[in-house]
């Protein structure tokens, strides 16, 4: 029986790519930073104290693929630590540093076109787009208009939002047009339907993705956004991996926002969670159900979104470590022929100014009984992964990518 699960850690890049200037990324490391705040005593709070302790990551080859792909070693690591299985790092070809191009391009898809973003002026939405919306969703007028961050425009925006029942609008330097609003007061079902009524207005503009962001509480200090996020997003330009999978026989589920991020094409089931925790359960009890040709696909949002966004350094080290303690449940339930990816889509390093993510290589380790202990090296695009994964299938070859011999 063949099954494979790729776990991604949302935007764990491992040192800036040769095209990061470009982004104004230059010099960005997003592991390699925080183990080295972890490693001069900069990263501590009640949860975790000193260096990075990941054993079963760097065990994996994480580690080793930072190295391999800065040419520093992690600070803190127990240099005795050899890798057991295969590591390495990829290169993004793709033109944005956004979620869907990465994970298409991981699949098999890299994006050779730039997405519409939204300039960094006081007004960032054109005029006609909110006129629209606003005529055709029927609202009273919008907040925000505004690049920024989606914890703070809420705190600063979410009491005058509850009074006016206006929407929350804001962007990033991503490729989206983000919409928050409040659960109750504005509700659900309200928020879905006017971001529906967004997206086909964005289409237009090349924009990729609408964002629906829920919230609940009463003041700026209790305001949290929900687990009932929805991406609405472009449809990938070429069949993936997800899609060819599906159409062989095989399986595809969904865990956290890959459903979302693939336009629920080539996906068999969706699952949820509210956070990386409750996701980690999730993949665990669908492996336990997985049949053979079944690919379980993770996102790992919370080091992305909580963490690497609000430049929470500590935090995100934390989500390391306790990401990193959970690694032998899955090797415990994998078969003798199963494999898993470890794996990010970007990168967005908590040491940089700003909130943005950042354009750095991923790492690339895929694990299991029969991968041989080596260095795979620089992997010129992340669509050698989903190649390889189509290769360990028998499916047949994606577009794009070049598979990795993995297999004693």
């Amino acid at each position: 029986m063949k099954r494979a699960i790729i776990l991604v850690m949302d935007s764990l890049g491992i040192g800036a790519s040769e095209d990061a200037v470009l982004y104004g990324d230059e010099g960005a490391n997003t592991l390699g930073h925080i183990a080295q705040a972890c490693f001069e005593g900069k990263a501590n709070n009640e949860q975790r104290q000193g260096v990075l302790k990941i054993p079963n990551l760097t065990r994996l080859g994480l580690a080793h693929a930072l190295q391999a792909s800065c040419g520093e070693s992690m600070a803190g690591l127990n240099d005795s630590v050899q890798p057991e299985h295969a590591y390495g790092y990829a290169v993004e070809q793709s033109k944005d540093k956004d979620t869907p191009s990465g994970h298409w391009e991981m699949a098999g898809v890299p994006v050779p076109f730039a997405w519409g973003t939204f300039p960094k002026t006081e007004l960032c939405f054109p005029k006609s787009l909110i006129d629209d919306f606003i005529r055709l969703s029927g609202i009273k007028g919008i907040l925000g208009n505004c690049h920024a961050s989606g914890t703070e425009i809420i705190k600063s925006l979410g009491v005058e939002h509850i009074k006016t029942c206006k929407p929350i609008c804001y962007t990033s330097a991503d490729s989206v047009f983000q919409i928050a609003a409040h659960e109750d007061h504005f509700g659900l079902d309200e928020l879905y339907r006017i971001c529906k009524i967004a997206k086909g207005l964005v289409e237009e503009l090349n924009v990729t993705r609408v964002i629906a962001r829920p919230f609940v509480g009463e003041t700026p200090d209790t305001f949290i956004r929900t687990a009932n996020r929805k991406d609405l997003t472009t449809p990938p330009i070429e069949p993936t991996l997800l899609d060819k999978l599906s159409a062989q026989g095989g399986k595809v589920v969904s865990v956290g926002k890959i459903a979302d991020i693939f336009s629920n094409r080539g996906i068999t089931r969706a699952v949820k969670g509210k956070n990386n925790m409750e996701l980690f359960d999730a993949m665990l009890e669908e492996v336990k159900l997985a049949a053979d040709k079944t690919l379980i696909f993770v996102n790992f949002v919370d080091f992305d979104s909580h963490f690497g966004h609000r430049r929470n350094i500590a935090g995100y080290a934390n989500a390391i470590e306790e990401f990193d303690k959970r690694i032998p449940e899955l090797e415990a339930l994998m078969g003798q022929d199963d494999i898993a990816l470890i794996t990010a889509d970007h990168g967005c390093d908590p040491t940089f100014p700003g909130s943005d993510h950042t354009r750095e290589h991923v790492p690339i380790v895929f694990f299991g009984k029969n991968i041989k202990a080596q260095n795979i090296g620089k992997r010129d695009s992340f669509a050698d992964m989903g190649q390889t994964i189509a290769h360990f299938f028998g499916i047949n070859s994606l577009a794009h990518g070049k598979p990795i011999n993995l297999i004693n």
